[in-house]
């Protein structure tokens, strides 16, 4: 979690006028609020996943990056923030347009103080924050939740918008993310946050178990059976229930899940009586569901019933910026749980970790941090302990020109390959005029004749 999170209510100010970025932000602090003050949209945008603010609140005519910009892609990032533009060219058009967009409130400089504390207080109220508790600044669902990406606050934002209805959730992502995790961040996020919570791994279990195991049997339903059992959905009752790992439950199994989810009852194996139920479902799968629709291997109704909303967790190789953050964080618990004396890993090594490619996800950077801490012999973790945990080299960041390069040749063989070789029409899909698109595909090596469908012959 970023360690920005107090007891304030966060404000991010923006205005390229420094007088008064100065007075509002002592305005604003005097009421007790947390401010960020930037003088640009493009260092707001920097500043946003670390500070966390509650309210935006912005100027609208500035150079490079104006504040209805800003609030456009302040939207797709995080469609509950409010925000509020300032302008000393307030027109009702202007007005008008803003409101339709979606903007909380449009002030017209200079801005009273008391009137524009009213509004950030307004939309503190209004926001989705607010709306589970009534406390913008309860944040308690997450706290287990380690990152300061920019790209798992956007998730997680949508995580609380998810978890706020009562519908069913698709998690999808690679394995070792978390999934458990952000399961039970949903859960303690809801209105069932008091009720049970219960997990079941689909592909741990075997096929002649897990209808058991999800609706319950009764005592000498099966051989071995010698006493009833209430399975998931009874033991989850008014909760949540989390089916890890969806896309390998057995087809029969599904087709009961389908009636549970329609009819909202259950009936235990080997029993007479259906049971009602009322259970939120969150399921999650590393395989792409659709492909396994295609294939018959999952069923179609059921799919869409599972995948109301869907969630994304980033793998770890995009959000490298978390690794420093989760690798301290393992390492400190797994020292304290083994009375190591262990501290912190070396920069050596953390430049490892932050470069190795983490197929296993967080599942594998903790391994790696178990192993690192349980094998040093010294208090700073040196960076070949890391190595022979990862078992490899790691893989060595781009520089900045260098991954330009690489991005810059990658389109352009894009382009030639749509363009199938033809240098007129690649040159204006890439908007550049032919003798500036010929030098750079000479700079790149790259033969237009190559990509023309009749090459091979």
């Amino acid at each position: 979690m970023s360690d920005k999170r107090n007891s304030k209510h966060r404000i991010l100010l923006v205005d390229d006028d420094p007088d008064l970025l100065r007075l509002v932000s002592v305005r604003l602090e005097a009421n007790n609020f947390d401010v960020s003050a930037q003088n640009s949209a493009e260092k707001a945008l920097s500043e946003l996943a670390v500070f966390q603010p509650h309210v935006v609140v912005t100027d609208l005519k500035m150079p490079g990056m104006d504040g209805m910009e800003l609030f456009r892609l302040l939207q797709k990032q995080n469609y509950h923030l409010p925000v509020i533009v300032l302008t000393a060219h307030g027109t009702i058009p202007d007005a008008v347009s803003a409101a339709q967009e979606g903007v909380f409130s449009y002030l017209v400089k200079p801005v009273d103080a008391q009137l524009l504390i009213e509004n950030i207080n307004r939309a503190l109220k209004q926001s989705a924050q607010a709306a589970d508790s009534g406390d913008a600044l309860n944040v308690s669902w997450r706290e287990k939740i380690i990152s300061r990406s920019a790209v798992m606050e956007t998730l997680l934002q949508r995580t609380q918008a998810a978890a706020n209805s009562d519908v069913n959730i698709l998690i999808q992502s690679e394995t070792g993310t978390g999934k458990e995790l952000l399961a039970r961040a949903i859960h303690d996020a809801g209105s069932r946050k008091e009720q049970p919570f219960m997990a079941l791994n689909c592909a741990a279990i075997p096929e002649s178990l897990i209808e058991s195991e999800l609706f319950g049997h009764a005592a000498g339903s099966f051989t071995g059976a010698s006493k009833a059992h209430s399975g998931l959905f009874l033991a989850a009752n008014g909760g949540t229930a989390f089916l890890d790992e969806v896309g390998d439950m057995p087809l029969a199994a599904q087709a009961k899940l389908l009636r549970v989810l329609e009819a909202r009852e259950i009936r235990p194996v080997g029993s007479t009586k259906t049971l009602p139920v009322d259970v939120r479902i969150v399921a999650a799968t590393h395989h792409n569901l659709q492909e396994l629709v295609e294939r018959g291997d999952f069923r179609e109704d059921l799919y869409y019933r599972l995948d109301v909303i869907e969630l994304e967790l980033p793998p770890l190789r995009d959000r490298r910026e978390d690794i420093p953050l989760l690798a301290e964080h393992f390492c400190k618990l797994i020292a304290e749980k083994n009375q190591r004396k262990v501290s912190r890993f070396s920069p050596e090594a953390m430049e490892l970790l932050v470069s190795a490619s983490w197929p296993g996800n967080v599942r594998q950077l903790y391994n790696v941090a178990e192993q690192c801490v349980i094998l040093s012999t010294t208090p700073i973790i040196p960076r070949s302990l890391v190595e022979r945990a990862l078992r490899q080299k790691g893989e060595r960041l781009l520089s900045l020109s260098a991954a330009k390069e690489q991005f810059e040749r990658d389109y352009l063989v894009r382009i030639l390959n749509l363009a199938e070789g033809n240098i007129a029409l690649a040159s204006r899909l890439a908007e550049r005029n032919r003798s500036e698109f010929y030098k750079l595909l000479k700079r790149h090596g790259l033969d237009p004749d190559q990509f023309r469908p009749d090459a091979e012959d």
